[in-house]
């Protein structure tokens, strides 16, 4: 007999994931035309700052060591989630087929990356409260080897916790099929199809956005607090219009990237409606990651001064060849 009321011997062996499929065909090549230039733009420019921030020797600073780490999480982040949702509006109507273990590594996938976003968002807020409002214990304290560490840190943390809501989930009876109405195997899609105690399972998600959410960006918003505080109070007109650009940078992805992910996860699975859930989807997915790099290059001097200097050492290079044949 099986523990869970209301559960049958039966699991599916793989699910389908519906996404837009029962959406006109011409309507969905016409979204596949209007996203595939996103995620390429997306990926292009997530990988530049990665490549920035590495090989330019002004950008070896901790500031920039975590935007680079950031945009490596983003740019991870969309390998996983975009292409297989850009092949769902192409393929015929049913849905894609996916086996349970590959739904799972794209559910534990997805929250190990977003997780490690959330806490490294969270580093980062710390890095620039440090920097500003402790100069003098800043080069101490943010080493190259506390840097590694804390970004390790984000790291395992966003992946133990992927681990065990993955596990956990996957456990659970599904009796309710397997066809997943969502645009690819998120947390509420996949519970939505679980048996058992449902008051247990939103508890479970809830703890987990709290940990993921509600903890970092309450230390974002503290240390963005005091970071305005002291920016506001002291120094030059220059210096300042320098801070408060690095800060309102960083705190608006935190806005964005913290907005976005409460609005999906933070609500009851009674109150959901999946058919909404995947049109938000279509935003977090494709246009919100675009923003990130849009907004680090376009009011970051500093790495608009490495993107001229790539570009200048490249056209400079291209001269000298020119005269030298």
């Amino acid at each position: 007999m099986s523990p869970w009321p209301g559960s049958n011997r039966t699991a599916p062996r793989e699910f389908v994931i519906l996404g837009f499929s029962g959406w006109p065909r011409g309507l969905r090549l016409l979204l596949f035309a209007f996203l595939l230039p996103l995620y390429l733009a997306t990926l292009v420019g997530n990988l530049l700052i990665l490549g920035l921030a590495v090989g330019d020797p002004a950008l070896h600073t901790p500031m920039y060591f975590f935007l680079g780490a950031l945009s490596a999480v983003e740019a991870a982040y969309t390998l996983v989630l975009t292409p297989r949702t850009l092949a769902g509006f192409l393929l015929p109507p049913g849905g894609q087929a996916v086996a349970r273990s590959t739904c799972a590594a794209q559910m534990g996938l997805f929250v190990a990356l977003g997780g490690s976003e959330c806490l490294l968002l969270a580093a980062m807020a710390l890095d620039r409260y440090l920097a500003i409002c402790r100069p003098l214990c800043y080069p101490r304290l943010m080493t190259a080897g506390r840097c590694r560490c804390l970004l390790a840190s984000c790291c395992a943390g966003g992946s133990l916790l992927a681990l065990g809501l993955t596990v956990a989930i996957f456990q659970l009876p599904f009796c309710r099929g397997g066809l997943v109405n969502h645009v690819f195997c998120d947390l509420p899609a996949v519970l939505v199809l679980a048996c058992g105690d449902r008051d247990l399972q939103e508890r479970v998600l809830l703890a987990a956005c709290l940990l993921l959410l509600v903890l970092p960006l309450v230390l974002i918003l503290l240390s963005y607090t005091r970071v305005l505080a002291v920016i506001l109070g002291v120094g030059g007109v220059a210096g300042r219009r320098k801070a408060f650009n690095t800060v309102a940078s960083h705190l608006t992805v935190a806005v964005l990237h913290y907005g976005c992910a409460t609005a999906m996860y933070a609500r009851p699975l009674s109150s959901r409606s999946l058919e909404e859930d995947k049109l938000v989807s279509l935003v977090y997915i494709n246009l919100t990651p675009l923003l990130y790099p849009a907004i680090y290059t376009l009011r970051n001097r500093d790495v608009q001064g490495a993107l001229w200097r790539v570009v200048g050492g490249r056209t400079s290079g291209n001269v000298v060849r020119a005269e030298v044949s």
